[in-house]
């Protein structure tokens, strides 16, 4: 893990994703993630920044987060319930 000192080295304007517990019913609304969606860790977008799906294997989904977020996470596999899918026209927000 590198050693961040601001969130200004992201690509992305994190703040503006909403940040969503994991067993806050919007959470679960969608449950269904696909490969190639890109997806944001809901409890604190800031953290891991926002990845691409890569593998699912029930539950578990592998998602790259190309270093975007505080964490420096490139790929990491995550339980489902943790992952809010990005809508493509917020994209353009970010």
């Amino acid at each position: 893990m590198s050693n961040r000192s601001d969130e200004s080295s992201t690509p992305y304007q994190l703040d503006r994703l909403q940040e969503v517990p994991a067993f806050h019913r919007d959470a679960r609304r969608d449950g269904r993630l696909s490969e190639g969606q890109l997806v944001y860790y809901g409890p604190q977008p800031s953290y891991y920044g926002i990845g691409e799906v890569k593998r699912i294997n029930g539950s578990d989904i592998a998602v790259d987060f190309r270093g975007t977020g505080l964490f420096d996470v490139h790929e990491e596999i995550i339980e489902q319930r943790y992952l809010i899918g990005i809508p493509p026209e917020k994209m353009a927000e970010l």
